[in-house]
């Protein structure tokens, strides 16, 4: 079942950014946008009557940047803050990241592949560029967060992530779904990461369909190869509905 067979204007659509509409690259800041996702995902906006969210890791602010003009609902962090359709924001409790950062920076200091990223109440330790060392950094920053209350450790693609205990993306999800212009809609989630589990689950739960991007275990009823299959089947079921607009 395609995309085009599968979005109604009925559905709410939830995307994730890193892995999912966008292709991974290196670091964070390395990150390219191809030009004609803005035009999609602003035709996804007008098509689905508001009811486009970004559901991601990175913080509000990154996200803005990146898909600058358009300003779409975001929950950043996973979930961390949020920022619904009409434009305010709620923000999670933090805790204290010292012991976090503390570790992580040490770590780094020995290790000069590994990359730190601060954001508001989470600190996540990249490993892409020394894969070998996943079990050290996994084990230092498990360490520092049982030592650290309201904190968690989230695990994704060679990351290793400190977050509020209380952010999910399965949870910003739930919040948009209670919101207008998500509100009674059939929720769709589109993801890559094991980060995004919680949200396939979440939609699944509310009846949705959660679909994942890439290889890898998943409770996601349906799988994509890669961002560029995803952009091309967002894009042909954009069109399939102009075509049967324009018939009718």
């Amino acid at each position: 079942m395609t995309l085009a067979e599968i979005l109604a204007p009925t559905c709410a659509l939830f995307l994730d950014f890193d892995g999912t509409v966008v292709d991974i690259a290196p670091q964070p800041e390395a990150v390219r946008v191809p030009a004609p996702l803005l035009d999609t995902l602003a035709m996804l906006r007008d098509y689905l009557g508001g009811a486009v969210a970004v559901i991601s890791g990175r913080p509000i602010e990154q996200i803005d940047a990146l898909l600058e003009p358009l300003k779409l609902p975001l929950a950043g962090v996973h979930g961390a803050e949020r920022r619904g359709a009409g434009g305010e924001v709620t923000l999670l409790s933090t805790h204290p990241l010292e012991l976090v950062e503390q570790a992580a920076v040490a770590l780094a200091r020995e290790h000069p592949g590994l990359l730190i990223e601060t954001k508001r109440g989470s600190l996540a330790l990249h490993y892409r560029q020394a894969p070998a060392l996943e079990a050290l950094c996994v084990a230092t920053m498990q360490a520092a967060v049982e030592q650290s209350p309201g904190l968690t450790l989230l695990r994704g693609k060679m990351v290793v992530e400190a977050k509020p205990g209380g952010a999910s993306k399965g949870r910003a999800i739930e919040a948009f779904m209670k919101e207008p212009p998500f509100a009674g809609r059939v929720p769709l989630f589109i993801g890559d990461d094991v980060t995004d589990e919680v949200g396939f689950s979440t939609v699944q739960r509310l009846g949705g369909l959660g679909i994942k991007v890439g290889d890898g275990h998943t409770v996601a009823w349906r799988r994509l190869r890669d961002p560029a299959q995803l952009r091309d089947e967002l894009r042909a079921a954009l069109a399939a509905r102009t075509i049967s607009g324009a018939s009718t």
